[in-house]
């Protein structure tokens, strides 16, 4: 099935994109949206997903990457899909290692250490073998990914987290910056840790067996799209292991060999 939203919205999916857009304005997480939509209609979630990054732009974000999700086998598995998914980056979604990121942003926050691709050329035109990948990627950053879902208790499906902008929520990138002939991602090792206490560790493996692999299937489904990726876009590969919840006050740090470290620090409740 395409996964090309459609340029007129069905009815269907101007409701889950009204739904999904109530439950960010609120605070107040949403029913899910995969009855609205169907749970195995790919077009539409992405339709969905589509419909609100158009509204995002027209109120004055801009969009400033991607975010590649469910690079997971062991997630796959339990949503019953062979493939991973992709999101939206805006540019109010990133903070600085020196902010406090606000839970007044966030419904149901959990945390993923990742790592971040700054691309040097668009991925727009001719083969998008292995060489070219890699000669795109300006440098690679270690990156934290706060998920966040709009839908109540996580009670998603795959086509529920596309229409949700991949469960995106918000990302921090750390000060890092290390180009690809310095640095091989396969190879990295990740510890991620709340407050001292380590919650989550991994390999670069985890991620769809490889980071630059996850990075070659977004730059293929981007074009397939009409959506290329271009010079200077933030691509958050996925996970190098699994999510944690994350809570007010909270401070996270993961360590990405060959990469350094990355820290996000969790404002009070309000």
């Amino acid at each position: 099935m395409s996964e090309a939203p459609t340029s007129h919205p069905t009815e269907p999916v101007r409701q889950a994109a009204a739904r999904l857009a109530a439950a960010a304005r609120t605070g107040r997480p949403c029913p899910p949206v995969r009855h609205l939509i169907g749970a195995d209609d790919l077009h539409a979630a992405y339709g969905v997903q589509q419909l609100l990054t158009e509204q995002r732009v027209a109120a004055g974000a801009t969009v400033v990457g991607r975010k590649i999700g469910l690079t997971s086998e062991a997630v796959q598995r339990q949503l019953g899909v062979d493939r991973p998914d992709f999101g939206v980056l805006f540019h109010d979604m990133q903070y600085g290692e020196d902010e406090l990121v606000p839970m007044a942003r966030l419904l149901q926050p959990k945390v993923e250490a990742e790592i971040a691709f700054v691309l040097a050329d668009d991925l727009a035109e001719g083969p998008l073998d292995d060489a070219r990948i890699r000669a795109a990627v300006a440098y690679a950053v270690p990156a934290l990914e706060i998920v966040d879902s709009r839908i109540a208790d996580w009670d998603i499906t795959f086509a529920d987290t596309v229409a949700d902008n991949a469960s995106s929520g918000l990302f921090v990138l750390g000060d890092t910056q290390v180009p690809l002939r310095a640095f091989e991602p396969l190879r990295t090792d990740m510890t991620m840790a709340i407050g001292g206490v380590t919650v989550s560790t991994g390999s670069g493996a985890a991620c769809l067996g490889d980071p630059l692999r996850a990075l070659q299937w977004l730059a293929v489904t981007a074009r397939d799209l009409g959506q290329p990726l271009a010079a200077g876009q933030v691509v958050l590969s996925g996970a190098l292991g699994p999510m944690a919840p994350v809570g007010a006050g909270d401070v996270v740090t993961a360590d990405i060999t060959g990469l350094g470290s990355v820290t996000a620090r969790f404002g009070p409740a309000v």
